[in-house]
């Protein structure tokens, strides 16, 4: 199985689950968090907020996530 940079929690109800059961869901369970957390569709689920102003511009939302913190008065919310 190849070395997957996530933590995922797996439970199951089963003590009778096999190791290459285990993987293969990982593995599904790896291929829809990697369709699921593309740019497009980070920037479609959040909006920028500066002060007075909301913003919805995918440039401008990646731009302020570039650093691992955002800069003063500036937040981003999550539509839902």
């Amino acid at each position: 199985m190849k070395q997957m940079n996530r933590e995922i929690l797996v439970i199951v109800k089963h003590d009778s689950v096999s190791q290459a059961a285990l993987e293969k869901e990982m593995e599904w369970l790896n291929a829809i968090l990697t369709t699921a957390e593309t740019p497009s569709l980070f920037c479609i689920a959040h909006e920028l907020v500066n002060r007075n102003r909301i913003t919805q511009n995918k440039k401008k939302i990646l731009n302020a996530v570039k650093n691992s913190e955002l800069k003063a008065f500036l937040f981003l919310i999550g539509k839902n």
